[in-house]
């Protein structure tokens, strides 16, 4: 039963306003459910707490009520324990699948992640796109969504056109960071040196057979290197789109016509095609969106633009970081002039570093593919201090669990400082956290060797830490809903952590093989519950559960 909407029920029988919200107290004492009654103060016409003693007086005590309670402006309600408690864990041992409220059956959504340009190995940076994209993704189709995951590739852009000139001989995927740095570095001292590179896009752009050869090769090398190290982490695209492909099928020069009979493109003083965005709420004093070079070339927003029309015609998502957000709004313009489909974006910041943020221009990286090493490197050691024997599985595990999490449980805006004593801590909050209460309550399990029956005595399940444990179990399809509506991966971080949390305090407070033969097969039921949301939490987070750690 969703008790909250049964009182939501009750509330707008008795008040006769609609789209009223209850809280949920911190303190457990003051109820299960909470409703402010200042949100009804102007409807009433009254005072909050007179509101809330006059509604005391008429909500009536019934088959899951058992007490309603004033304090102050706020009415708490009290639920039937037993009623609770049996909901619960009857919905959750039911499915498989619990948490998923199915919202997106019978849908399509195209998410696109990750789409950092093939120019080199990833840093530690871009990992942020893929991680948060990668459990929207999960969320979405945990829910019912039929997901696609796309991958735009810029394989003609500057920075390929700079591995072209700069590249001699055989180029390896590891060595195309260096290469571009030192590439970026020549061009600084010589800025000559970029009249050449402008020269290879020229000859791209009018479809040179040896030059589109050689930006070809460059590109698959990175893809297919980039793509090994995110799939590594569980992280993988249903398509690679190429932006390649709007220029030689001529889309560009179709849009460039269609913005021209809008009356919204002119020839600057530099001889770029340029776009007027004036009239529209831009954070600019004057808003254009620059689509060519002097020379003609394309330039990446005129090629997205292109993308946009051709594969996100349905519902579509897009991860980008916080430094695209004007960006994205004079692409939402241009789409809207052209009557396209709109994106959603999702903006994320950044992962730091002690002296600011990473440039792979710079050369000031930590390289994902070695900060995953290192994570392998430190999880193994901080196995090697509880256990004997290290098991490979379970540290590739441990260690990719704790950059997720570490990552994951900060909320999209916010930036992420990396402490890696906090990540592989096994007692805070962190994966390896979660996944050893998971591994624990598995543990509890295989020692029971006792046959599970559907007679439960719910009422035996009493105890505080049993009664919270429960409350926090059932608001599990609340929070992935709000998680997966609003693309928050760290709201299911946080719950996770919070319900490992009460599993920790209820372990220590009630135990489960020592107890009464009836009170046993309650708490194991229980803890078998809990076992479940951990996982089904996790596997949206991208990070593996473990039986033994």
């Amino acid at each position: 039963m969703d008790f909250d909407k049964e009182i939501l029920k009750i509330l707008e029988k008795e008040t006769k306003v609609k789209d009223l919200k209850l809280e949920i107290p911190k303190d457990p004492t003051l109820g299960d459910y909470a409703f402010p009654c200042f949100l009804l103060a102007k409807a009433l016409k009254k005072n909050p707490v007179e509101i809330a003693q006059d509604l005391a007086k008429k909500i009536k005590l019934n088959g899951i009520i058992n007490k309603v309670e004033v304090k102050g402006p706020y009415l708490n309600f009290f639920i039937k324990k037993k009623e609770l408690v049996s909901d619960v864990i009857k919905e959750i041992v039911s499915k498989d699948d619990y948490g998923s409220l199915g919202v997106g059956k019978g849908k399509k959504m195209l998410v696109e992640h990750t789409s950092i340009n093939p120019n080199a190995s990833p840093h530690v940076g871009r990992a942020r796109n893929a991680l948060i994209g990668d459990s929207i993704v999960r969320m979405l189709r945990f829910q019912g969504y039929k997901v696609e995951v796309h991958y735009f590739v810029n394989d003609i852009g500057k920075q390929i056109a700079m591995l072209v000139y700069g590249s001699k001989g055989k180029v390896t995927f590891d060595k195309l960071l260096k290469l571009y740095v030192d590439i970026n570095n020549k061009i600084k001292e010589d800025p000559s040196l970029e009249k050449k590179v402008f020269e290879i896009l020229n000859k791209l752009e009018n479809n040179d057979k040896k030059i589109k050869d050689e930006f070809r090769k460059i590109v698959d090398i990175c893809i297919k290197g980039q793509s090994k190290i995110f799939g590594e982490l569980g992280i993988k695209y249903d398509k690679y789109d190429y932006e390649s492909k709007y220029l030689f099928d001529k889309s560009t020069s179709a849009i460039l016509k269609k913005f021209d009979k809008l009356g919204k493109l002119f020839k600057d003083e530099d001889g770029r095609m340029v776009l007027d965005q004036e009239g529209f709420d831009l954070a600019m004093k004057s808003p254009v969106l620059v689509l060519t070079r002097g020379d003609g070339t394309s330039l990446y927003p005129l090629r997205d633009i292109a993308y946009h029309m051709d594969v996100k015609k349905g519902e579509s998502i897009i991860l980008l970081g916080e430094d695209h957000k004007l960006y994205a709004q004079q692409i939402k313009v241009a789409l809207d002039m052209l009557e396209a489909k709109v994106p959603r974006s999702v903006h994320y910041s950044f992962i730091l570093l002690q002296e600011g943020k990473m440039s792979t221009r710079k050369g000031t990286v930590v390289l994902l593919e070695d900060f995953m090493k290192e994570a392998m490197d430190k999880a193994k050691k901080e196995i090697s201090k509880r256990y004997d024997h290290i098991d490979e599985d379970n540290a590739r595990k441990i260690a990719y669990g704790a950059i997720k999490y570490a990552i994951l449980k900060i909320s999209n805006e916010k930036n992420v400082i990396f402490n890696w004593d906090t990540a592989l801590n096994f007692e805070g909050d962190s994966g390896p956290y979660l996944q050893y209460a998971y591994a624990r309550i598995c543990s509890i399990l295989r020692k029971a060797d006792v046959k599970i029956d559907s007679k439960i005595d719910y009422n035996l399940l009493d105890k505080d830490e049993e009664i919270e444990l429960v409350k926090k179990l059932g608001m599990f399809p609340k929070v992935v809903l709000t998680a997966s509506t609003e693309l928050k991966p760290n709201l299911i971080a946080n719950y996770v952590f919070e319900l490992s949390s009460l599993f920790s305090n209820f372990y220590n407070s009630c135990p489960v093989l020592k107890a009464g033969p009836e009170t046993k097969k309650a708490r194991l039921v229980l803890i078998e519950c809990v076992k479940k949301v951990i996982k089904n939490g996790l596997q949206l987070l991208g990070i593996d559960v473990l039986e033994k750690m």
